[in-house]
């Protein structure tokens, strides 16, 4: 593959662009126009309902204040906080009932039309007790879980929206060989611009002169400042920690990396999984027992012989209590949080479905190139045919001829030296070797058909044994004394072989899919520890061994990078695309891991464990609350003195609502990739 490291694709080029992120940006300010519409409402009608606990007549019978005509102001007051501070939830119930899915606005929306409607009518002359007091006591309290409610939404969210801001304001822009400071948002693929020390890179590109470290932590989990060398590619956003480079700009706007994460786990978030369709029936069931249970509540205690008004009372606080408020927020944010901190984690989720399945699979299928293996040629072996000269001295003088070569070869073992002597007289074979002089003696690196075509003998059981692993084996004359053999492989990551120990121990079958030869396969596979490998498969024949295994009754999830891997990611239960690989292949996948790294499969797996951990977490509470609850809400002891008035009920219930938010919120995770 020659060498690519881990982001010179560019984890900007990891999608296809997937759209405008209008519909995100949309979301959250629709998200932040309900925060503040419930705040302000919240405020106002808390205001207007102080004069009414004042002036209007208590559960009691009592009345703190009073004169002439404070009725018809308490009526005013309770009527604006009955029309501005319910209307949110009586437009919400007319939206719920023309979709037929009654659910908590609808009894939201009940509860305070009935309970307005029977105090108006006492007003009017029916006889019995205003209900004002619990009336805007319950709004108020109403209205402040949704601005809660918002608030965490927002929140949770904004953990991810805020990638944004990690652009500069400014970049410097070369111009006819000046630099000149320009907006970010002028800057257009081509245009060449300055990066210093200490500063964010204005838009993904491609490094084209200087060397320096970034750190690009933020926007991909990885710990540590990567190296950039020209031809590297920089994402928008990172910090340039080491020396001046000159960039150039290729992907700018909604194109940008970070455009696209933001896209993706915008639509992630908006996602439903199967958790989330189960809740939701759930709510559907509770709101219509707790519509059933506030008439037969009414209609019991109105046949034991108590007054409208304490019926009515009961009726009210049972469908309050019983709001499937929490219901309506225990996935959702749990979602929210979980889909912001995988996103911190370079692990960006492209089907919520899947996601919640990756807890718990039987298989993990690996391809090899570029998801075990790094794609790049490095040294495995140096093996001395010479008692006076080791092995570093071999590498060293292989390092200082291949030094002036471009091949992938070259790269490979000049790269595995840290200082690379100089050479003379540099001279390319031609397809068969280099050479050239280095502390005064002749060097020459050659292949191993054109070294027998010298007519030296190779005749020793280590080179036998790389060869039958399919290495790729150099051979090193100096003086014309053969003195060394040199194997390079496409290199093993090196948190391969943990991330398959890990999921070995764990039960998972862990299995390898090769379009590579089955030697370089069998090697690799022994390397890591993979239970089973095939080799030289096409893309057909891998898709046809996911789909086996799942005949089986398997879930398998698929980790690949390449474009024969797309149809073994779509067929698998779980597709999961390395990032540093083709678009094809992320397009394929359910699952985007932006570093190149086999932990982070590992990770994934956690991650979906302790997103359905809490999510069951939040159910349990959602639900469990309303065994105690709604027994208490219906006066169920009532003949030992407790009792709930509908406001204590909107608290409970809040007060469930409020536990949900908060345990979503503390979700922890520490993975296992060392971030």
């Amino acid at each position: 593959m020659g060498r690519q490291k881990d982001h010179e694709k560019g984890p900007g080029e990891i999608m296809e662009s997937h759209g405008h992120h209008e519909k995100k940006g949309k979301m959250m300010d629709s998200h932040g126009h309900h925060e503040e519409d419930y705040r302000r409402r919240f405020i106002i009608c808390l205001l207007m309902t102080i004069p009414v606990i004042l002036l209007g007549e208590l559960p009691t019978g009592n009345v703190l204040f009073s004169f002439e005509g404070s009725e018809f102001l308490v009526l005013i007051l309770s009527s604006a906080i009955f029309l501005y501070g319910g209307y949110p939830f009586l437009r919400g119930s007319l939206r719920e009932l023309s979709s037929r899915t009654p659910g908590m606005m609808t009894l939201i929306a009940v509860a305070i039309t009935v309970a307005y409607t029977y105090s108006l009518g006492v007003i009017l002359g029916l006889e019995g007790m205003v209900f004002f007091v619990e009336l805007v006591t319950l709004i108020d309290v109403m209205l402040l879980g949704h601005w809660i409610e918002m608030r965490s939404i927002m929140s949770a969210s904004g953990a991810v929206e805020r990638l944004a801001g990690l652009l500069p304001r400014r970049a410097h822009l070369v111009v006819d060989g000046k630099v000149e400071d320009v907006d970010v948002s002028t800057l257009k693929p081509g245009d060449i611009v300055v990066v210093r020390s200490g500063e964010r890179v204005p838009s993904d590109g491609t490094v084209i002169r200087g060397e320096s470290h970034v750190n690009e932590s933020l926007l991909t989990g990885e710990s540590r400042p990567i190296k950039k060398v020209p031809g590297d590619g920089v994402i928008g956003g990172s910090i340039n920690t080491g020396g001046s480079l000159t960039v150039e700009v290729e992907r700018v706007g909604e194109e940008s990396f970070i455009s696209q994460i933001i896209e993706l786990v915008g639509r992630a978030q908006e996602g439903r999984t199967r958790t989330q369709v189960l809740a939701d029936k759930a709510a559907f069931w509770l709101t219509s027992i707790a519509l059933l249970g506030g008439l037969l509540t009414f209609i019991a205690w109105s046949w034991l012989g108590m007054d409208v008004f304490f019926s009515l009372e009961r009726a009210v606080t049972l469908m309050v209590t019983a709001c499937p408020h929490a219901l309506g927020l225990a996935i959702p944010l749990v979602i929210a949080v979980s889909t912001a901190i995988s996103a911190g984690r370079g692990i960006l989720i492209r089907n919520r479905e899947s996601f919640e399945n990756a807890r718990d699979p039987d298989v993990v299928v690996f391809d090899k190139t570029g998801t075990l293996t790094m794609g790049e040629l490095g040294i495995t072996d140096v093996i001395s045919f010479d008692p006076e000269m080791d092995e570093g001295e071999i590498l060293s003088y292989a390092a200082a001829v291949e030094s002036g070569s471009s091949h992938p070869i070259a790269r490979g073992i000049v790269e595995a030296v840290a200082e690379v002597l100089p050479v003379e007289n540099f001279n390319s074979l031609e397809g068969r070797g280099v050479m050239g002089h280095v502390n005064g003696s002749v060097v020459k690196v050659l292949s191993y058909g054109y070294t027998e075509e010298l007519g030296f003998s190779i005749s020793d059981p280590r080179v036998d044994e790389l060869i039958g692993q399919a290495k790729t084996t150099v051979f090193v004359i100096v003086d014309d004394e053969l003195r060394g053999c040199i194997a390079l492989a496409d290199m093993i990551r090196p948190e391969a072989r943990e991330a398959v120990g890990i999921l070995r121990s764990r039960g998972v079958r862990c299995l390898m899919l090769t379009g590579d030869s089955s030697a370089v396969a069998g090697w690799v596979a022994s390397e890591v520890g993979i239970d089973d490998y095939m080799a030289e498969l096409i893309p057909i024949e891998k898709y046809d061994e996911i789909r086996k295994l799942q005949e089986e009754g398997l879930r398998v999830v698929m980790v690949g990078d390449g474009v024969n891997d797309a149809p073994a990611l779509v067929q698998a239960d779980i597709g999961v695309a390395i990032g540093a690989g083709t678009d094809v292949a992320i397009e394929s996948a359910d699952v985007v891991l932006v570093r190149s790294n086999p932990l982070d499969v590992v990770d994934l797996m956690d991650l979906a464990a302790a997103t359905y951990s809490k999510m069951k977490e939040n159910l349990i509470w959602a639900t469990g609350y309303n065994v105690i609850a709604l027994p208490l809400a219906a006066g169920v002891l009532y003949g030992q003195g407790i009792i709930l008035s509908p406001a204590m009920g909107a608290i409970l219930m809040s007060l469930s609502t409020v536990i949900v938010a908060l345990n979503a919120r503390t979700f922890s995770f520490s993975g296992q990739s060392g971030r």
